[in-house]
């Protein structure tokens, strides 16, 4: 009977320790110098991201306009205009979903900034982060759907991996690929 009841005392200790672990784990187990620094990360990962996608606009637009200048012209010039026009605005359509998606990420994260650094807990501002993780899931939206090259792919990829680094220091689910 004594060898029940300690067994069962065991098992109740046991109980009890692993619970505490899941409620510490889950009340952010971080602190706020660390989550600090992985916010900074997000935000030095939208600007880098954000001055690719300008310059990477300026490049084309420059090699565009030269292009034009020179009076040079391709086969692709000289075919169906309708078409060349429909690419373009199919292009610059896509440019802009993007400009707009980063432009709503960055919001989200300069808000969160501004909301985390005068708070004593960081969990308080897990709101704002809900508001990173919908936009940033929107330019991983846009970014899957859009053709944008290897060196946006890899600036997203490293930029997402933050956010999802930041996202688990507020136990939130991170966001696919």
């Amino acid at each position: 009977m004594r060898s029940r009841v300690s067994h069962g005392l065991c098992y109740a200790g046991i109980l009890v320790a692993i619970s505490l672990c899941i409620l510490r784990a889950q009340a952010g187990s971080f602190t706020k110098a660390q989550v600090a620094d992985r916010i900074r990360k997000v935000e030095d990962g939208v600007d880098d991201f954000q001055k690719y996608l300008d310059s990477r606009g300026d490049d084309a637009k420059n090699r565009a306009d030269s292009a034009q200048n020179s009076g040079a012209t391709t086969r692709r010039q000289r075919g169906d205009s309708t078409n060349t026009q429909n690419r373009r605005d199919q292009a610059n359509q896509t440019k802009d979903d993007l400009g707009d998606a980063m432009d709503d990420l960055n919001r989200s994260t300069n808000r969160l900034r501004r909301k985390f650094d005068p708070t004593s807990n960081y969990l308080e501002t897990k709101v704002q982060m809900e508001q990173v993780m919908d936009s940033a899931r929107r330019v991983n939206q846009v970014m899957t759907k859009g053709n944008y090259g290897t060196q946006a792919q890899r600036f997203w990829a490293a930029l997402r991996a933050n956010i999802n680094d930041l996202a688990r220091c507020y136990n939130l689910t991170p966001m696919g690929t």
